[in-house]
């Protein structure tokens, strides 16, 4: 029975499975994107996209508490340092999944797990977004002139 289940445990007990998803969170953070199977990939993404989105606001309770996930300093220090810098203004999805094919050895179902913002190859077509909102009014559409070909039509016929 599969009664509340929330999360894939991986086929290991608790202690192992936080251990080795903080061990894969630091090579994340060092590294910026890593080789797995596509379960633990979805179930790092789950682990680190809260663990980024408190790296944005640096402040000393939110040092703890990622420090408490992840133990070890230097990814710590990198997290709140580089990786926050750098997606500070995106709201979400800070990794992404990119499926690689089957393991050679055991047929596994492997993944790529990388974070968004690093990688050039993705980003280097794409411009910088604008980050104004627009209404979904057309106000400026309405508020033009009536063009000048019109007026000169109108001006012809009083003549």
């Amino acid at each position: 029975m599969r009664h509340g289940k929330k999360f894939n445990h991986l086929g290991r007990k608790t202690a192992h499975r936080k251990s080795m998803l903080a061990n894969m969170a630091c090579s994340l953070i060092e590294h910026k994107r890593i080789n797995t199977t596509t379960a633990k990939a979805k179930a790092l993404k789950q682990f680190v996209e809260p663990l980024i989105t408190k790296s944005k606001t640096d402040t000393t309770h939110n040092r703890r508490i990622v420090m408490s996930r992840l133990r070890q300093k230097e990814a710590v220090a990198e997290l709140f340092r580089d990786v926050a810098a750098k997606v500070g203004d995106r709201p979400g999805g800070y990794t992404r999944i990119i499926k690689l094919g089957n393991r050679l050895g055991d047929n596994a179902d492997m993944a790529m797990i990388e974070l968004v913002d690093y990688n050039e190859l993705y980003n280097a077509g794409k411009p910088a977004k604008k980050t104004t909102r627009r209404s979904r009014r057309g106000g400026k559409k309405a508020a033009t002139a009536v063009p000048p070909a019109v007026e000169t039509k109108a001006s012809n016929e009083e003549e």
